[in-house]
């Protein structure tokens, strides 16, 4: 066991007192002497390894928007039922991220990762073991939703990162562990490209081969490096606490607006660019990666203008900003302009990776201030803002993965009731219109903010937060 001491004496032990692993037993990252001398090293430790599986995670979560270019006519499979199929494994990962975020607090946050991560050979082998013409439309139903659990990952490292940060820095923190998550989408998409462009498109097993090796050693680093934390143990309550709580409800909304656009237009780009641009496999794998890439780098970057203007106030502002990027993407759709369809849809996946990281900025915020309204201080406040928000955000995660499987099934509605995505957009800018005026409502109308935090004046710090 190896211990060290904060400038109060409290111990900061390391022992495998429960199963194997890791465990921190005492963990105080408010306390700013802690942080400084032992905590930020351990936190940054950790949130580089939860980077690394979760983007892996991502990439397998979204392997079937790649693998569906590479279904040429003689899988007999038309472009309804391709969406069908990236349909199937948001929905999955969706459902997944309720069960995961309960095992962080189960296993240990560095127990799950291993598990997590090592659960993503299942889907990947078996995605090399079904690509071939001639393979049922079922089977096909069957490995896509195995792709989910790439999906429930987010989750659990949310979660996990979230308790090993102080509130002041959750924002850059979570942005930077989000965002290199969902550059898993890009990199996947890149790969899909440069196989179609070298090998062709009737070798997919070539993208599957680079990932399974990479899932082994990432279980391997996470196994030898990362730490679970005593205090983060298992409390079904918070589940229980933070689903009781109308704000939870409220910026899973707002997340469905925002991460919801982000996978469910990373999922479905390539399709439509196809379908209704007439490209070719290659032709729209070498435009599908650029929008989830640049959404992808911009997460951090929500995150720290969160923490400096606000999450609600960035919120708003992006999307107004996502309301009017639709309208350009329809305008484009009926001119039959791909140059300006591209410029639309590029602007919305940057504007969705700006929203999330302001959006998920807000929950630490609106627990702590709650925390500080009920009397709570010092660490007190700060363990139950932890306790609550760490769950509220594996259900925000769940409900706004949702939005993807919204976007995925409106295209597919879209086209076989019209021949165009343009019916789709269209909903979808009514949807970030209602986004909005809740945000406004609830977060910034200054008579709503009362209801949401009934002493302002004590939880002002933490209201600056939200």
């Amino acid at each position: 066991m190896t211990d060290t001491t904060t400038a109060t004496g409290e111990a900061v032990a390391r022992t495998p007192a429960r199963g194997t692993g890791r465990w921190i037993e005492h963990w105080d990252p408010e306390d700013e002497t802690f942080w400084r001398d032992h905590g930020r090293r351990i936190a940054r430790r950790n949130l580089a390894l939860s980077i690394l599986c979760e983007h892996i995670g991502f990439s397998v979560w979204s392997l079937w928007s790649v693998l569906v270019l590479f279904l040429g006519p003689e899988y007999g499979i038309d472009a309804a039922g391709k969406f069908f199929l990236v349909a199937v494994a948001t929905l999955v990962g969706a459902v997944l991220r309720v069960p995961y975020t309960f095992a962080v607090a189960r296993f240990g946050g560095r127990n799950w990762t291993v598990c997590s991560v090592a659960l993503l050979l299942v889907p990947t082998a078996a995605a090399a073991f079904a690509l071939r013409p001639g393979t049922p439309y079922t089977v096909f139903l069957l490995v896509a939703a195995l792709a989910g659990v790439g999906g429930g990952n987010f989750a659990s490292s949310m979660t996990n990162i979230n308790s090993f940060y102080p509130l002041r820095k959750k924002g850059w923190a979570l942005g930077l562990n989000a965002g290199g998550g969902n550059l898993g989408v890009p990199v996947v998409q890149l790969l899909g490209l440069l196989v179609i462009a070298t090998a062709g498109a009737a070798h997919p097993r070539l993208v599957l081969a680079v990932y399974l090796p990479l899932i082994v050693l990432a279980a391997v680093l996470a196994a030898l490096f990362m730490d679970n934390l005593r205090p983060v143990r298992n409390d079904t309550g918070a589940v229980r606490d933070a689903a009781r709580d109308p704000h939870t409800w409220i910026v899973s909304l707002l997340y469905v607006g925002s991460f919801g656009s982000f996978i469910g237009y990373g999922f479905a780009f390539g399709l439509v660019l196809q379908t209704q641009f007439a490209r070719t496999p290659l032709q729209a794998a070498s435009l599908t990666f650029l929008g989830p890439l640049l959404g992808s780098l911009v997460r951090p970057v929500g995150g720290r203008l969160a923490d400096r203007y606000g999450g609600a106030r960035i919120t708003l502002v992006n999307f107004a900003a996502m309301a009017l990027a639709t309208g350009v993407v329809i305008v484009a759709s009926a001119r039959h302009s791909l140059d300006v369809f591209l410029a639309g849809f590029i602007a919305l996946f940057v504007l969705s990776g700006l929203g999330n990281g302001s959006t998920y900025k807000m929950i630490p915020g609106i627990f702590q201030a709650k925390a500080l309204a009920k009397g709570l201080t010092g660490e007190a406040a700060a363990a139950h803002g932890r306790r609550l928000s760490g769950a509220a955000m594996g259900l925000t995660g769940a409900v706004g993965a949702l939005g993807g499987l919204g976007i995925n099934l409106a295209f597919r509605q879209s086209f076989q009731s019209a021949g165009t995505g343009t019916p789709a957009c269209v909903a979808f800018l009514g949807c970030y219109a209602l986004c909005s005026a809740v945000t406004w409502a609830v977060y910034l109308r200054r008579t709503a903010a009362t209801v949401a935090v009934p002493d302002r004046e004590e939880a002002a710090p933490a209201l600056a937060e939200v």
